[in-house]
C-alpha cells in the first residue's frame, strides 16, 4: 500500500508503522506526485487497521493531515481505513434537495445518554415520525477528548472515535437513508481546535496574511494555498462519496477569508455539482454566513459563491426578540414593530441597515425576483444560540409553552427552509451548555476561566456559569427522552408535529416566494399570511382577529388560557396569548 503525504518543505520525511514495541521506520522519497511537495512510498503489509504516523525531519511522528481515524486519540498514530468496506443497503436512495427540507440539528453527544451513532440510530424513527427529511449531524471530525461540541476538531478527515469511528457513522447514514432521511454534515474550514493540531509541522496550512477570531487564518491564497485548498475540497467530496452524506453545513463561511481569483467556496462548489452529476444524486451545500449577502447563494456561474442555501440569523433574531422581549447584544436591533415583517419578506433585516452591535451599515438587500426563501434556513434555535448563552437556556426555558408553540408555528410555516433544534420539538427540559474535555489541565483550566470571564463580564458569577471541563456539564445537557411520555411535553410533541404535517400537505407552505408573504405585525399581535391561511399569534392582546369574511376553519391552535382560539363570524377569537392557524374562505 502506498502512504504519503504533502510536506513542501521538509528535507526527509519517515513513516512510523505500528505502536508500542511493535514500530518500523521506513522512509519516504520525494516524488512531486500527486502534486510538487508530496512524498511517499509503497509499504508491504499495510493495510486496513495499520497504525502509522509520519516524522518530519526526524521530529515527533505526528498523525497524517487526512487520517480517516484516529483510535487512540488526536496525539496518536493515524489507522488505515478502507472505504469500500462497509456494506451499503441505500443502493434505493435517490437523494434529497437542502431546499424546502425540515431540517434537524443533531449532537451525536448529547442526543442519547450513550452519545454514540449507534445509540442515535435508535431514535431514529422518533424523527420520522416528526415529519423530518435531513438530519443535520454536528462535527464529528476528531477532536480532543470523549466529548466536545466538535467544533474544535483537529483531523477534519476522520470520524470521532468516541462517537464511534468511521464505519458507525456509514452505518448511521445507511439507516437514514432506510428511513428516507437524508444526513448533513457540520464541517468546519475555518480553523482547527487548539489541542492536537499539527498541521503547521506539514505545510503551510495557515497564514498570518489574514486573521481571524481563532487566530492565523487557514491558507486559502497566499504560498502552498492551492494544496490547502485541495486538502479542503477533497475532504469536503470525501465525504459526500465516501459516507454517501446528502449536504455539508459549512461553518462560519465568512472567516473563510479568500483573496484569490476564485473563491475557495466557489471552487467547492463547482466540484460539488460535477460530483453529483457523477454520482446521480442531489448534494447541497449549505453555508453558515454572517455577511447578509445573497452572493453565497447566487450560482458561481453569475458571480456568486454557489452555495444551495445559508442559514439565516435575522430570523431567529426577529422571532427571539419579538417573543421573549430580549435587546441585549445584538437583539437590540430587533425589537421594533414591523421587523419580523420585514425579515419573513427579506430573508434579512440588516440588508442594507444601520446595525448597531457591528456599529457600521451591514448586509446586502436580496433580490427577491431571484431567490426564494428556501435558499435561507429559518429556525426558532441553534446550537449556536442557546448553547452560547451562559447556562445553555433553551427557548422553552425563556417563554411560556403558548410563546414557544407561537415561534414554532411562524417558522414552520413561514417561507424558509425549517430547521429544529433536537428537543425543541418536545420543549426538552434539558439545557444544552458549553462543554469540552481537553486531558491538558492547564488548557481545561483556560477553557474554564475563558468561559466564566466571558460571563462574568456581563454580570453572571462564576458559579453561575458551568465548568465547560467538569462532566456534569455535558450529561446536564443530554436530552431526557423519558419526557415523552409527560402531558405538556407529549401536548408540544404533537403539536411540532401537526405543523410540519400541515406543512407538507399543503403546497402554499412549501412555496418559497417572499414577494406572496404578507405579515401583520403589532407590538401584541402577528398575523402571518399565506395563502388562503393565517397564522394568528397574540402576545399579551386578546380579542377578534378579522379573517376578512365568514366561513374559515380553525385547523391547529395552541393556548395555556382555558380559552382556546375559535372561530366566530368572520374572525377568530384569541385568547391574551395564543396562537391558531386558520384557512378562509
Amino acid at each position: 500500500m502506498r502512504l504519503q503525504v504533502w510536506a513542501p518543505g521538509a528535507r526527509t520525511v519517515d513513516v512510523v508503522i505500528g505502536s508500542g514495541s511493535e514500530v518500523q521506520t521506513h522512509p519516504l522519497s520525494r516524488s512531486d506526485s500527486p502534486r510538487p511537495g508530496w512524498w511517499g512510498a509503497e509499504i508491504d503489509g499495510v493495510g486496513a487497521g495499520t497504525r502509522y504516523a509520519f516524522s518530519v525531519d526526524g521530529g515527533d511522528p505526528r498523525p497524517d493531515p487526512r487520517s480517516a481515524a484516529q483510535p487512540d486519540g488526536v496525539h496518536a498514530a493515524s489507522e488505515v481505513v478502507d472505504p469500500a468496506a462497509f456494506g451499503w443497503t441505500d443502493e434505493g436512495w435517490s437523494g434529497r434537495d437542502a431546499r424546502g427540507a425540515v431540517f434537524y440539528e443533531l449532537h451525536v453527544g448529547t442526543f442519547t445518554p450513550q452519545g454514540t451513532f449507534a445509540a442515535a440510530t435508535g431514535r431514529l424513527d422518533h424523527l420520522v415520525e416528526l415529519g423530518v427529511d435531513v438530519v443535520e449531524v454536528l462535527p464529528v471530525s476528531a477532536w480532543d477528548g470523549p466529548h466536545g461540541w466538535g467544533y474544535d476538531g483537529v483531523a477534519p478527515y476522520a470520524v470521532q472515535n468516541s462517537y464511534g469511528g468511521p464505519a458507525a457513522f456509514a452505518a448511521f447514514v445507511d439507516a437514514c437513508h432506510a428511513r428516507g432521511l437524508a444526513v448533513a454534515l457540520d464541517c468546519v474550514y475555518n480553523h482547527l481546535g487548539p489541542s492536537g493540531n499539527y498541521l503547521a509541522e506539514f505545510g503551510p496550512y495557515f497564514t498570518d496574511k489574514h486573521d481571524t477570531p481563532w487566530g492565523a487564518a487557514v491558507n486559502l491564497d497566499d504560498e502552498g494555498s492551492l494544496e490547502v485548498r485541495r486538502w479542503i475540497c477533497d475532504n469536503a467530496l470525501r465525504w459526500f462519496r465516501d459516507f454517501h452524506v446528502d449536504a455539508l453545513r459549512l461553518d462560519a463561511v465568512h472567516a473563510l477569508v479568500d483573496d484569490s481569483e476564485q473563491h475557495v467556496l466557489a471552487q467547492l462548489a463547482e466540484e460539488t455539482a460535477a460530483l453529483s452529476t457523477e454520482l446521480g444524486r442531489p448534494l447541497s451545500l449549505v453555508a453558515e454566513s454572517d455577511l447578509n449577502d445573497a452572493v453565497m447563494v447566487t450560482p458561481v456561474a453569475d458571480g456568486g459563491q454557489g452555495m444551495t442555501a445559508q442559514w439565516a440569523d435575522d430570523v431567529h433574531h426577529a422571532l427571539h426578540a419579538l417573543l421573549t422581549g430580549e435587546r441585549q447584544g445584538y437583539y437590540a436591533d430587533f425589537g421594533e414593530p414591523g421587523v419580523l415583517a420585514t425579515t419573513f419578506t427579506e430573508a434579512f433585516f440588516h440588508a442594507g441597515r444601520w446595525s448597531s452591535f457591528r456599529g457600521e451599515t451591514w448586509g446586502k438587500k436580496v433580490d427577491t425576483s431571484v431567490h426564494g426563501g428556501h435558499e435561507f434556513l429559518g429556525y426558532l434555535q441553534t446550537h449556536d444560540q442557546v448553547g452560547n448563552r451562559a447556562v445553555g437556556e433553551r427557548i422553552g426555558h425563556l417563554l411560556s409553552p403558548t410563546r414557544a408553540a407561537a415561534g414554532a408555528a411562524l417558522y414552520l410555516l413561514g417561507p424558509f427552509t425549517p430547521m429544529l433544534f433536537m428537543g425543541e420539538e418536545w420543549n426538552a427540559s434539558s439545557p444544552w451548555q458549553f462543554f469540552t474535555s481537553f486531558a491538558d489541565p492547564e488548557l481545561g483550566e483556560a477553557v474554564s476561566k475563558g468561559r466564566r470571564s466571558e460571563f462574568g463580564e456581563h454580570g453572571w458569577s462564576a458559579e453561575e456559569v458551568p465548568d465547560p471541563q467538569d462532566p456534569a456539564t455535558r450529561e446536564n445537557s443530554v436530552l431526557r427522552w423519558s419526557e415523552l411520555g409527560e402531558p405538556d411535553h407529549a401536548r408540544m410533541l404533537a403539536w411540532y408535529r401537526d405543523l410540519i404535517a400541515l406543512r407538507r400537505n399543503e403546497s402554499v407552505f412549501t412555496d418559497d416566494d417572499l414577494r406572496a408573504v404578507r405579515v401583520e405585525q403589532t407590538e401584541k399581535r402577528v398575523v402571518l399570511h399565506r395563502g388562503p391561511f393565517r397564522v394568528v399569534v397574540t402576545l399579551g392582546e386578546g380579542g377578534d382577529v378579522d379573517l376578512g369574511g365568514e366561513g374559515a376553519e380553525l385547523l391547529l391552535a395552541f393556548a395555556d388560557a382555558t380559552v382556546e382560539p375559535q372561530v366566530v363570524g368572520g374572525a377568530v377569537r384569541m385568547p391574551a396569548e395564543g396562537v391558531a392557524v386558520v384557512r378562509t374562505a
